[in-house]
């Protein structure tokens, strides 16, 4: 039998192998290594604490009595038949909806003010946002003490002959405290991103609308509203997130009061979980906060496309 060997040219023998590092390879690890530490903080600090939530909303959990004892869904059913949670879910869209409302209306008419060729406009942009950087126990501290019924507000309203109320104590006036401070505190972060976004819009298009005859209000219709509503959807969705997860506000100002007035889903959660040590049933109210927020942002999202300007 003959063997038949194959003869290689003398090119094929000096022709190198494919290196395995290549260019393309390269750029994909570098991808995934500048991704790796944003992967895995989600992974440890959103993922997992979200399935620890699921797991303990089945259990109970006395720390006090070292007990880790699976009950199923009787936290769920205790969640249904809570006499209180119709006051808490109340009092939590109140919240909500006068702050989002007020913030986003106050922060729009100050970007459209300061986006006007006026001297000053510096300044009042960096008075109008130093309240976001100021840290929030101290911004709130400040506010406990001059809504008391001998606070500064009320000295300021005695200058003038008015006789102002308890301002956290009354029932009518301690939600709205509630929420104005919170409006003062970060109405300038959604300032600055509508301002960004009015500086963005094209004065070619205000030009053309006033050769038409179209009057201010028409114009800024027309054409800034549709044009910085991808704007408008993101500091929604960002001011309403943002208000489902107040805590510090009503701990500092109210405690949730008076009676249960202001007590929103945050603090009544916190209330079972470290005060009254229930934290499986405080696991139950988490999850009921995930899904709320979860639900919101969705809704949103999917309304874009009706009146976002670049979605249509």
């Amino acid at each position: 039998m003959s063997t038949l060997t194959a003869v290689r040219s003398p090119a094929e023998e000096t022709r190198p192998r494919p290196a395995y590092w290549t260019t393309r390879r390269r750029d994909r690890l570098t991808g995934y290594l500048f991704i790796a530490p944003q992967l895995l903080g989600t992974v440890v600090f959103v993922l997992v604490p979200l399935v620890l939530v699921g797991w303990y909303s089945l259990h109970e959990w006395n720390v006090l009595a070292d007990t880790f004892d699976f009950v199923g869904t009787d936290n769920y059913q205790r969640l249904l038949d809570d006499p209180k949670l119709p006051s808490v879910l109340r009092a939590t869209l109140l919240f909500s909806a006068g702050l989002v409302l007020l913030n986003l209306a106050l922060a729009l008419l100050l970007a459209v003010l300061l986006n006007q060729k006026l001297r000053g406009t510096t300044v009042f942009r960096v008075l109008f946002f130093s309240p976001v950087v100021v840290s929030l126990v101290a911004w709130t501290i400040v506010w406990h003490f001059m809504l008391q019924s001998n606070g500064g507000i009320n000295g300021l309203l005695d200058t003038i002959g008015v006789q102002g109320p308890n301002w956290l104590r009354s029932g009518g006036t301690a939600m709205a405290a509630v929420v104005v401070v919170q409006v003062f505190k970060n109405v300038g972060l959604n300032m600055v991103l509508f301002l960004a976004a009015l500086q963005g819009v094209p004065q070619d298009l205000y030009e053309a609308a006033r050769v038409d005859g179209a009057s201010r209000w028409t114009a800024f219709r027309r054409i800034t509203l549709p044009l910085i509503s991808p704007t408008i959807l993101l500091t929604s969705i960002i001011t309403v997130v943002g208000s489902l997860q107040v805590f510090a506000q009503i701990a500092v100002l109210t405690q949730g009061g008076p009676g249960t007035s202001t007590t929103v889903l945050v603090y009544y959660l916190y209330q079972q979980a470290f005060q009254f040590h229930t934290f499986g049933y405080g696991a139950t109210l988490s999850v009921l906060l995930f899904l709320i927020v979860l639900l919101l942002t969705v809704v949103q999202w999917h309304l874009r496309k009706r009146w976002v300007f670049h979605e249509q």
